[in-house]
């Protein structure tokens, strides 16, 4: 038994099963050969897709003296997370709001697109906030060693004095672990329980009260998107600060 495809992912496993089956045998992956696309890979492939068309128009209507309605919320978002990065990091915030601001419009973008009939949310699978949990692992421990050199990055993890070392190194290895399982945790619980809650108004109800459920969905899904990009800023900046 496969999970109840919605129609792309159909779409996928007519046109594009081989492609798919190649990757997941050569990672010795286990899945139905005739079935190998599910839900959550086709809508956050859609959605790149999306992000990738938004862009390019957006790049082609690019104007200083005369910017459109798309540019200005896109500056907007940027500027804020520049602002929210200033407030979390102490040198050079603005080299990390780029990666913060992606984050935060990717999965914006996956959590909202859900609210359109016959589309789900990828982050409603916990596969897909994992894997962005695990891309803000990687940075920020990269952005601490470029920042500081792996011996006063490793610092960070000794403690105030080399005599609790050992004591505080385990206790900061499970913290830095924990952050990932914490933050797809959030996210996918979130966003699956919107989803859930809003379908099952759609089916007993009509218009009025699955609307209210999809407004809140809405907030939920642009709250969660800024927690994460926010706890990202966060622990950008405690791996990059400098001890006095």
């Amino acid at each position: 038994m496969h999970e109840h495809e919605i129609w792309l992912t159909a779409l996928f496993n007519r046109f594009l099963a081989a492609p798919a089956n190649a990757v997941l045998d050569l990672f010795k992956v286990e899945h139905e050969a005739a079935h190998p696309w599910t839900n959550w890979m086709s809508m956050e492939l859609f959605v790149v897709a999306l992000l990738v068309i938004v862009f390019a128009v957006l790049r082609s209507q690019l104007s200083v003296d005369r910017p459109g309605r798309l540019q200005h919320v896109f500056e907007v978002i940027y500027g804020f997370f520049r602002g929210q990065a200033s407030d979390y990091i102490d040198h050079h915030p603005e080299k990390f709001a780029d990666f913060s601001t992606t984050l935060f419009v990717f999965i914006l973008f996956m959590n909202l697109i859900g609210v359109i009939p016959a589309f789900q949310s990828p982050t409603m699978y916990p596969m897909v906030p994992l894997g962005c949990a695990l891309a803000v692992l990687a940075y920020y421990n990269w952005m601490g060693l470029r920042a500081q050199g792996v011996w006063g990055y490793m610092k960070h993890f000794a403690g105030p004095t080399p005599a609790l070392a050992p004591l505080m190194v385990p206790i900061e290895l499970i913290s830095h672990l924990a952050r990932p399982l914490s933050l797809t945790i959030r996210l996918y619980a979130n966003m699956f329980a919107g989803e859930q809650v809003t379908m099952a108004f759609l089916a007993l109800t009509y218009l009025i009260v699955p609307s209210l459920f999809m407004g809140l969905h809405v907030f939920v899904g642009f709250l969660q998107a800024y927690v994460f990009a926010l706890l990202t800023l966060i622990y950008v900046g405690s791996a990059v600060a400098h001890e006095h």
